[in-house]
């Protein structure tokens, strides 16, 4: 049976549902990580690609690198929104760290 692409998601999303007040949830459909409810990290359950909110210089500085592209479901672009194709588990443990921090206002 194949995977189901979240599982990489899953996988890198363990160490940071161990911190207080992560939790699991969905949002739109899609696998998500959320801070005291608010929505943080998320997997495109289509793709396997990764989903996190960060403040919007910071999307627009990791769309400028290659390392993002826009979230624009239905093609409407949510600015503090970033995509990451590229499986690499320490760059999405990061920016999934980053994200948890500036949803939970200690950035």
């Amino acid at each position: 049976m194949p995977e189901k692409p979240s599982a990489f998601f899953d996988d890198v999303a363990v160490a940071l549902l161990a911190q207080p007040g992560v939790s699991p949830g969905t949002m739109m459909g899609f696998p998500c990580l959320r801070i005291d409810g608010e929505f943080f990290a998320s997997c495109d359950h289509r793709t396997g690609d990764l989903i996190v909110k960060l403040p919007r210089a910071r999307v627009e500085e990791l769309i400028d690198a290659d390392v993002g592209k826009p979230f624009a479901p239905a093609g409407r672009t949510f600015r503090e929104w970033v995509l990451v194709e590229d499986r690499d588990a320490t760059r999405w443990a990061a920016l999934m760290a980053e994200a948890r921090l500036f949803v939970s206002g200690r950035q």
